[in-house]
């Protein structure tokens, strides 16, 4: 495919840094209207679809960020010379075209498509229809940006189709397609996989899962639990379940005090029925498939266990494979369980919701991969390449 410039992209992105500042009327607009269109008792979805001034600020500091981070594009990640003179180096390469399906989230229109424009992939954007009128307002001025500097708009292109049409293009694609990326709940990433004919990286559903062990300092479980479950209930990386040990001193106690400090930011509490009496207005969890339930609401569900062995298990059983934090003051037992727990990020005292690029360091993000092939977390610049082998002979064979 053709290969742009780092000065070809960034002067893209600097035009669209000035239209969207210029055009944020038109998507705000455009957002009031598919917010008044939207009919769904889905109060996460609806919160996703949201765009306020401040996101727009965010779109364009994302935008800016990642026109000041390096290409990605043609970096030498290794090279040597064989004893035979072989000289071969590998190179990091564009995908090619991408295709980014999420629901709601029209920031997405703006900050997938930036990573993957500045690491020269073509961008194919398939939003939900929640979000149809945002979304075209966004691909507009991304067109307006690729025509100011000379490209042309296929770039980046928004697709509007159907259930039935988006299944049929997946399994017959009208254009080659190397990439797709499915950036929703677990319907969503089942019906891509089901009928893609090509890669697909998986951003996984939450669930996450906190174990309080019984050295736990309950400060730090307060506070920890209580960001994690009520800072962005509609995020992925909100906590859904909490896991403590039955040997925690004046157990009682605590999990009482930690349940009304929920029920105080209008929490709904689960529990097993260990834990059932000692929970106020909890209700029991109807059957195990509600420890597989990514929640994306002000929803809680606690669990009792034995051992760090025992929350381990379980959280490998239940868990998306996105986030988990242990509460405990033994760095070895932490270790333990950082090291055992099958997720993306594992933390030690702290909240499951720095799992997200910006907190994490890496900048704009694509998603969050649960996938364990190519790469694993937050998608960012870096991470959204792939690499092949320069070799370079004189007249070898072999």
């Amino acid at each position: 495919m053709e290969l742009l410039t780092t000065t070809e992209k960034n002067s893209v992105l600097a035009s669209m840094i000035t239209i969207i500042g210029d055009r944020r009327k038109d998507i705000l607009n455009a957002n009031q209207q598919d917010r008044d269109a939207f009919t769904r008792h889905d109060g996460a979805l609806y919160e996703r679809l949201a765009v306020d001034s401040a996101k727009v600020d965010g779109m364009i500091q994302a935008i800016r960020t990642v026109k000041n981070q390096p290409d990605p594009i043609g970096q030498v990640r290794s090279s040597g010379v064989l004893d035979n003179g072989l000289r071969i180096e590998n190179r990091t390469a564009p995908f090619g075209t991408i295709l980014i399906i999420y629901e709601s989230r029209p920031d997405v229109t703006v900050e997938a498509a930036v990573l993957a424009f500045k690491a020269n992939n073509k961008i194919l954007l398939k939003g939900g229809k929640e979000a149809l009128r945002t979304n075209r307002v966004l691909v507009d001025c991304w067109h307006q940006a690729l025509a100011e500097n000379g490209l042309s708009t296929n770039w980046i292109q928004l697709i509007t189709l159907d259930r039935q049409a988006t299944r049929d293009f997946l399994k017959n694609p009208s254009q080659p397609i190397d990439l797709i990326v499915p950036r929703g709940g677990e319907q969503l990433i089942r019906f891509v996989k089901e009928h893609a004919q090509c890669a697909v990286l998986v951003s996984g559903r939450g669930n996450n899962f906190a174990y309080i062990a019984p050295d736990a300092d309950w400060d730090h479980v307060m506070s920890v639990i209580l960001n994690a479950k009520t800072d962005k209930v509609s995020a992925c990386n909100a906590l859904d379940k909490v896991l403590v040990d039955e040997a925690t001193p004046e157990l009682q106690l605590r999990v009482k005090e930690l349940g009304a400090a929920l029920r105080a930011q209008s929490v709904q509490l689960l529990a097993d029925k260990t834990l059932l009496p000692m929970l106020e207005g909890a209700v029991p969890i109807a059957d195990e498939s509600v420890w597989y339930e990514e929640f994306l609401a002000p929803k809680i569900c606690f669990g009792r266990v034995a051992g760090v062995e025992a929350a381990i298990d379980t959280i490998n059983r239940y868990s998306g494979g996105h986030s988990a934090v242990i509460l405990t003051a033994d760095e070895r037992k932490a270790f333990v369980f950082m090291e055992q727990v099958d997720s993306a990020a594992v933390y030690h005292n702290a909240s499951t919701r720095f799992t997200d690029g910006g907190a994490m360091g890496v900048g704009a993000e694509l998603a969050i991969s649960t996938d364990k092939l190519h790469h694993r977390g937050p998608l960012g610049l870096e991470q959204l390449v792939t690499n092949k082998y320069y070799v370079y002979g004189d007249g070898h064979i072999r």
